[in-house]
């Protein structure tokens, strides 16, 4: 079977054959009900069975499912594989929930449109998130297959065809390099097909999940790549660039090269979830910085002997990058505590610490010490 399905997956499923299930990958969950991709052609099936109290858990594009077999009427999801890897945002709500966006992902493919000016914190909050996702924190269940490696970040320039001088072309990429280290970054055109080659050959045999704003280009992207026009695309904004949600589910589809795609909806809202480890590695290098500061639990703010504040004195490292790592910190920081009590108390005694702290300095100010 295409789609993704190996040897592991064959072997976690084989309890499930024994009980006469059929095994199926979701590419598409609409209210309720989902379409199944199984051996046997696509199905539509009832999750009634594997609804959960915990939103983290509901059936997603992308899951890997075991559902009845032929002849059954109504035919419904009966279990959720465990998943390698799972790609989520925080809600935009005040409840401390998470929203599961695509599962056992390969490459987390981030779009950029360069219609409008590049915002490189945007890239470092996408690029947080995804490479939480690779380092297992987002894993919702606990088997062998969550030993595998997970989600590769890569960073797509969309609308390349837009920005004609090479050079030009050649310092945006540049940019968003420093910004992402380590991660591949390529600039594409679905108009003029420049790109789109390479970006072919990376994605080939995994499955990538497409993320962005609305008015990235994703939905053309998609269809570039799949060769015909199966998403809906609209033009987007002049005076912003920005889109309307052209796409309005999570759709799952076979590349003709090998390999799957999932295009999601525009994502206006980007909230980290659990993703300390994530913000780590995009800035890495303040992490190595950090390393040789004086103090242990030095915070880059005043403290003598700190790296991080000479690399940015002599100019090593840009200030937006210091100011764009402590902000993601600092909302990771916020997420984690609503579901963390230690945490909590944590950040409680900060804010007493820092509290004595401006308290004694305004005394010595005043000259009373």
């Amino acid at each position: 079977m295409p789609y993704g399905w190996d040897a592991d997956w064959e072997a976690e499923f084989a309890r499930h054959a024994e009980q006469g299930l059929l095994p199926g990958r979701v590419v598409r969950v609409d209210r309720g009900l989902c379409d199944v991709v199984t051996p046997a052609g696509t199905v539509r099936a009832d999750t009634e069975f594997v609804v959960p109290r915990d939103p983290m858990k509901v059936v997603c594009t992308g899951d890997w499912v075991a559902v009845d077999p032929e002849g059954s009427d109504p035919r419904y999801v009966r279990t959720l594989l465990p998943r390698r890897t799972a790609f989520v945002r925080s809600t935009s709500s005040k409840r401390s929930e998470g929203q599961v966006l695509a599962t056992n992902i390969d490459y987390a493919v981030i779009c950029v449109s360069l219609a409008v000016e590049l915002d490189l914190g945007r890239i470092e909050r996408f690029l947080a998130l995804a490479m939480s996702c690779s380092t297992g924190e987002a894993l919702l269940h606990e088997s062998a297959l969550s030993r595998e490696p997970g989600a590769q970040p890569v960073v797509v320039l969309t609308k390349a065809d837009l920005v004609p001088e090479a050079a030009t072309l050649g310092h945006l990429v540049q940019d968003v390099e420093t910004s992402a280290p380590g991660v591949p970054v390529l600039a594409v055109s679905s108009a003029t097909g420049a790109g789109l080659d390479v970006l072919e050959a990376v994605l080939a045999g995994g499955t990538a999940v497409l993320l962005g704003q609305s008015g990235a280009g994703k939905s053309t992207l998609a269809n570039a790549l799949l060769g015909e026009d199966v998403m809906d695309v609209r033009a987007t904004r002049d005076m912003d660039g920005k889109g309307r949600h052209t796409t309005t589910t999570r759709n799952l589809l076979a590349l003709p090269g090998g390999g799957v795609l999932i295009d999601t909806p525009g994502l206006r809202g980007v909230g980290l979830w659990d993703a300390a480890s994530g913000v780590g590695q995009v800035f890495s290098e303040i992490e190595e910085f950090a390393a040789d500061c004086r103090f242990q639990d030095c915070a880059h703010v005043a403290e003598p002997g700190c790296a991080v504040l000479t690399a940015l004195d002599s100019g090593e490292l840009p200030e937006r990058r210091l100011e764009s790592y402590r902000k993601l910190l600092r909302e990771n920081q916020r997420i984690v505590a609503k579901t963390d009590a230690r945490v909590r108390a944590e950040i409680r005694r900060d804010w007493k610490r820092k509290g004595a702290e401006g308290r004694a300095a305004m005394e010595a100010k005043r000259g009373r010490w």
